[in-house]
């Protein structure tokens, strides 16, 4: 069976790459750069008033101070030491306050994503349909109807056959050798992609493995003792003072809760350097049974990895690539239907696999509504935050019928968005509910078309995808969303401290 074809008709045409010819798009730069203007002297406008009336009275006064006025002022301000140092302190005390409530800066200096080269790329790993259908119909596993099932997901998802399958997976030969789900060859999938990966970013970025300060890992279906933490440090003879933190379990959105945790310590360890390791195993959770819930995930992942190199030194800030704005994360484990939607059991036959219930959607779409909640107020415009809340007044306090609800211009704050790559029916909601155009979609779309689910890693293939297309401009903001297991919805917010490549 042939690759299915790009839905850009190329691996990376030029013409995807233009800005779309939409008339509100010159509309939405003003708003930013009205926006840029305009918010910040909305949010401090408290002291902007205080300064204000300052400069009003000592332009007022000062014309008329006299000579002998200022000799009075000198001997009125004869104090004793002990005031003078309680002054001193109350003022340490206030830049103290204004620090803690300014966080520290956060940069992104570099990242890199598990891609393998032309010249190495032999095929042994290639998820092809060929492939996939031979061995899911040869291992003797899966029913006839669980096999038709696998292959209709497997060519809905329109996946590119240049995606990956592990090598435990891609070992199956019939009548030769069974699948390899062991320990030691989900450590090989994980170092495969792991090693390849950090070793692109520190030479890239020209940082030593001992330079790192705090290792973040994340990967939620792998969690072996030592943790993968450990397997990064062991091989990268890290010093022994690195903070280290593994993070299992999270599903898909657990590389935005990596970033807002080491954003966390880095406000904590100030000046240090932070490494942060996004991938997912396949290896040991390529489901054996013929429950059709739980076929899903076989047809949809696939190896990928990325690793980020966050900053929190003031010098590095002339060579970062993004300064990270804002992180929001959103929880809705407290809901059964969303602490179940995904989730791992065995099946009646003792099968271990991710069940995904049909309530998978309805519980995306409400973490998302909540995290935009808190997201939008830090981001949009004065313009679309005073439009809905105009919208809202009159639905809610007015009860006036016929209006419907307003959906804010999120283009109007940022300029390119990265959506976790779940799946097209996740993609077509999203892109309902935002009201976006294709444009804004394209980097998720190609990125699940080339490199499948990646889980965690997605929303960096499609930075990735971004950056090699032109499109990151100095000043823009970019928007990553994950979904995943609990049921949770992060976000983060950064911006292009330089044009981009």
């Amino acid at each position: 069976m042939a690759a299915p074809t790009s839905p850009y008709g190329a691996e990376s045409p030029r013409a995807a790459y233009a800005y779309p010819e939409r008339a509100n798009v010159k509309m939405s730069e003003a708003l930013r750069v009205l926006d840029e203007g305009v918010h910040p002297l909305v949010i401090h406008s408290s002291q902007i008033l205080a300064a204000a009336l300052l400069v009003t009275a000592a332009v007022n006064h000062f014309p008329k101070i006299t000579v002998a006025d200022l000799a009075e002022i000198w001997r009125s301000l004869q104090i004793d030491v002990a005031y003078a140092f309680a002054l001193t302190a109350v003022a340490v005390l206030l830049l103290g306050y204004y620090a803690l409530r300014h966080p520290r800066p956060v940069y992104l200096v570099d990242f890199a994503t598990w891609q393998l080269r032309d010249d190495k790329d032999d095929g042994s790993l290639s998820a092809t349909s060929d492939f996939f259908r031979s061995t899911i119909t040869d291992c003797g596993n899966f029913c006839d109807e669980s096999v038709d099932f696998q292959m209709k997901l497997f060519e809905r998802n329109q996946i590119s056959e240049r995606c990956y399958f592990p090598p435990g997976i891609r070992a199956y030969r019939k009548g030769e050798r069974d699948f390899d789900f062991s320990m030691a060859a989900a450590r090989k999938e994980f170092e495969t992609v792991v090693f390849t990966t950090v070793d692109e970013l520190l030479a890239k970025t020209g940082v030593k493995p001992r330079d790192i300060d705090i290792l973040v890992v994340n990967c939620s279906l792998f969690n072996p003792t030592p943790s993968l933490a450990a397997i990064v440090i062991n091989h990268y003879q890290m010093k022994d003072s690195v903070q280290s933190y593994s993070l299992g379990g999270m599903g898909c959105s657990a590389g935005l809760i990596s970033i807002h945790l080491a954003k966390d310590l880095l406000q904590v360890y100030p000046r240090k350097r932070a490494l942060v390791i996004s991938t997912e195993n396949i290896t040991q959770n390529f489901y054996q049974g013929n429950e059709k819930s739980m076929l899903i995930s076989n047809t949809l992942f696939r190896m990928g990895g990325a690793a980020v190199l966050l900053s929190g030194r003031h010098a590095d800030r002339r060579v970062a690539k993004y300064q990270l704005l804002h992180t929001v994360r959103t929880h809705k484990g407290a809901d059964p239907d969303a602490y179940r939607c995904v989730f791992q059991e065995e099946d009646k036959a003792g099968h271990v696999g991710v069940r995904l219930s049909k309530d998978v959607m309805e519980c995306a779409g409400a973490a998302m509504k909540t995290n935009i909640s808190v997201l939008a107020p830090l981001i949009l415009p004065v313009s679309e935050q005073v439009r809905f809340l105009a919208n809202y007044v009159a639905r809610k306090w007015l009860r006036m019928k016929g209006v419907k609800g307003y959906v804010p211009d999120f283009t109007t704050a940022v300029q390119h968005f990265c959506i976790h790559t779940g799946g097209r029916a996740v993609l077509d909601a999203l892109q309902a509910n935002l009201s976006l155009s294709d444009y804004y979609l394209e980097p998720s779309r190609y990125s699940l078309w080339r490199w499948g689910n990646v889980s965690s890693a997605s929303v960096w293939y499609e930075l990735d995808w971004l950056e090699k297309s032109g499109r990151i401009r100095r000043g823009d903001k970019v928007w990553q969303i994950g979904f995943g297991s609990g049921f949770k919805c992060n976000s983060a917010v950064w911006r292009a401290c330089r044009a981009m490549p």
